[in-house]
C-alpha cells in the first residue's frame, strides 16, 4: 500500500488507472477527513415496514422519497440502500452520494428458525454499468456478512469478489459484519466484534460496520478500543441501534470516536424515524461531531437549533 493523497492509503488491488477515482469517492464520503457518516437506508428490505410505519414514527417516514430528501437537505457522508431505490428516486436526487447494497434480506425468518445467509441481489459489474448510464454519484458498495453462521463461507467469499472487483473500479466497499447464528451465543461480544473487524481487513474491506460491543461494568468506548485495533487499516464505524434520546445519541458517538477510536458511524433509524425538519437537524449534529470534530454539546445544540 501507499499513500495517495493526505491520510487516505489506497490498496494495492485498485489498479493504476482508478487510484483517482477511488482517492475522490473516499474524499467525498468522508468530508476529506478520513470519517465516515453514512445514512444507513437499507432497512426498506431489512426490517420491511416495521422502521417505517408505527408508533413513534413520524408520518414522513411512510413515504419512501423521505429518505432521498433527508439525503439531499441534510449533511451525510454517503447514503446507503439498494439499487432498485436509487434507480427509482436518483434522477430527481443527482448530487447525492450513494453507496449500493449488494445484499438484503428480510428479518421475518428468525435465528432459531435458520442461520442467516444473505446472497447477492446484483453484482458490481451491474452497479459501476449503472453508476456509468445514470451519471449518478456512486462511490461505493456495501455487503452484510453473518460471521458465526453456519452459512458464513458462502457470505465472505461473495463479500471477498465483491471487494476485488469494487476497487477495480475505483469504488470504496463497506462491509456490514454481524456475529450472528446458532453458533453464536452473544452477538455483542468485544471479543467476537473485534474478530469480525479483523475478519474485515482480512477481506480488504475499506471500512468495516459493527453493532457497539456491551459488556457489564465496562463502557462501549472502552470496549471498541480492542474492536478498533484489531480492523488495522480497515476503518471502523459503528450501527446507530434503534431511536434513543438524541443526547445520549451524540454523546455515545462522540466517545465511540474519541475515546474508542471508530472512524465514523453508520445511522438509519435515529435519523430517518424523524420529520423531515428534525432528520435534517440530527444528520447535522452527527456529521458535526464525525466530520467536522464538534463536542456533543455543539452537535446538540445544532439539532436544537439554538
Amino acid at each position: 500500500m501507499s499513500a495517495a493523497e493526505g491520510n487516505i492509503i489506497v490498496p494495492l488491488d485498485v489498479p493504476e488507472n482508478e487510484r483517482g477515482r477511488y482517492t475522490e469517492n473516499y474524499e467525498m464520503i468522508t468530508g476529506g477527513k478520513g470519517r465516515l457518516m453514512l445514512f444507513a437506508g437499507d432497512q426498506k428490505m431489512e426490517h420491511l415496514n416495521d422502521d417505517f410505519f408505527g408508533d413513534g414514527i413520524h408520518p414522513d417516514d411512510n413515504d419512501p422519497e423521505h429518505l432521498f430528501r433527508i439525503a439531499k437537505e441534510g449533511k451525510i457522508g454517503v447514503f446507503a440502500t439498494q439499487l432498485g431505490l436509487i434507480a427509482r428516486y436518483g434522477m430527481d436526487y443527482p448530487d447525492v452520494p450513494y453507496l449500493v447494497k449488494l445484499n438484503s434480506k428480510t428479518h421475518l425468518v428468525k435465528t432459531p428458525q435458520a442461520d442467516p445467509l444473505s446472497l447477492g441481489l446484483i453484482t458490481v459489474g451491474q452497479v459501476a454499468a449503472f453508476r456509468d448510464r445514470s451519471g449518478l454519484k456512486i462511490a461505493g458498495v456495501g455487503y452484510t456478512i453473518y460471521l458465526g453462521s453456519e452459512n458464513e463461507s458462502v457470505m465472505l467469499r461473495e463479500a471477498s469478489l465483491a471487494i476485488a472487483e469494487a476497487h477495480l473500479h475505483g469504488m470504496i466497499v463497506v462491509l456490514w459484519i454481524y456475529p450472528r447464528g446458532s453458533a453464536v451465543k452473544d452477538e455483542k461480544d468485544p471479543h467476537l466484534i473485534a474478530g469480525a473487524a479483523g475478519a474485515a481487513l482480512c477481506l480488504g474491506a475499506d471500512f468495516v460496520k459493527v453493532n457497539a460491543p456491551k459488556k457489564e461494568g465496562t463502557s462501549s468506548a472502552e470496549l471498541l478500543k480492542e474492536v478498533t485495533l484489531a480492523a488495522g487499516r480497515t476503518k471502523l464505524v459503528c450501527a446507530g441501534g434503534s431511536s434513543v434520546d438524541v443526547k445520549k445519541f451524540l454523546q455515545q458517538l462522540y466517545d465511540q470516536i474519541h475515546t474508542g477510536g471508530a472512524s465514523g458511524n453508520a445511522t438509519g433509524r435515529n435519523i430517518h424515524q424523524k420529520s423531515l425538519d428534525e432528520a435534517v437537524r440530527m444528520c447535522n449534529s452527527i456529521y458535526a461531531i464525525t466530520v467536522e470534530n464538534a463536542d456533543a454539546d455543539t452537535a446538540y445544540s445544532i439539532y436544537s437549533g439554538k
